[in-house]
């Protein structure tokens, strides 16, 4: 009996340095402007959200740059929306604000347009996959440039994000009839991360990400900036190049914004973390 004790407190002591010890290997989350963002190389990051499937509970998955900040300095509920999801960092802008504001850098850069392949990639987990937004069209041939791409996923099913909300119903019944487990949304900041906050529970989906861009980038309707420009971290320039009227408020004066904001916060509020 008493040996029988001993071995007993022995594996939960094990148990619970098991515990602590993993909980220690979690990458550390840096407050951004009042968003937690994940500072994680790509495979910690992809880690992260299998260990967070693997328990159970439905989230999303969103990408903060420095527009995505402005908006959500000026929109709570994006804000909010923000800060229910796990948060990866897109883009110098919000690199040289971790410098400034945590006192260190993000690992990698995690956009959206490389993360959400090598997540497909990389993950340890099978999904069935829905493409959810962009143009009539193009999340068709999204899916089935991903699909070619990722044959160990299922990719059941594509919408385009042109609907009227009186079908919303039809469209969150249609995923979680599909038995979808990665919802791949795209929206645009902040319609997305609102759309994931108020119907992922509805679709079913165990994992909802917030994609921008994406499937215009997979299906070839926009090129991507040269290497050497993504390696820089100016990819922006050569997205403003391309659409120079539509992203001019974005960049050229939501950029230095940004920055404003970054430097105030350093002046008032010091070095934190999440």
């Amino acid at each position: 009996m008493k040996g029988g004790h001993h071995s007993a407190a022995a594996t939960a002591g094990g148990a619970r340095e098991v515990a602590r010890r993993g909980k220690l290997s979690q990458p550390p989350r840096l407050d951004i402007l009042g968003i937690p963002v994940l500072a994680a190389t790509t495979s910690e990051a992809v880690r992260v959200i299998d260990d967070r499937r693997e328990a159970g509970a439905s989230f999303g998955v969103a990408f903060l740059n420095a527009h995505a900040s402005n908006l959500a300095a000026g929109q709570p509920a994006f804000a909010e929306a923000l800060r229910d999801m796990l948060v990866l960092n897109d883009g110098t802008g919000v690199d040289v604000a971790a410098r400034v504001l945590a006192g260190q850098r993000f690992p990698e850069n995690l956009n959206g347009t490389d993360f959400v392949p090598a997540f497909l990639r990389e993950t340890r987990d099978a999904h069935r996959v829905f493409l959810l937004g962009g143009r009539p069209g193009v999340a068709e041939r999204a899916r089935d440039v991903l699909a070619a791409a990722n044959p160990r996923h299922q990719f059941v099913g594509a919408q385009h994000g042109y609907f009227d909300e009186a079908e919303t119903s039809r469209i969150v019944e249609e995923i979680r009839g599909s038995g979808t487990t990665l919802l791949l949304v795209a929206m645009g900041n902040p319609h997305q991360e609102l759309w994931i906050r108020a119907h992922l529970a509805g679709t079913g989906a165990a994992i909802a990400f917030g994609v921008g861009a994406l499937f215009d980038f997979v299906a070839g309707q926009v090129v991507r900036a040269p290497t050497l420009m993504r390696r820089l971290g100016v990819e922006w320039v050569w997205r403003l190049m391309l659409e120079p009227k539509r992203l001019f408020r974005r960049y050229v004066l939501g950029n230095p914004l940004f920055l404003l904001r970054v430097a105030r916060r350093r002046l008032t509020g010091g070095i934190k973390r999440a």
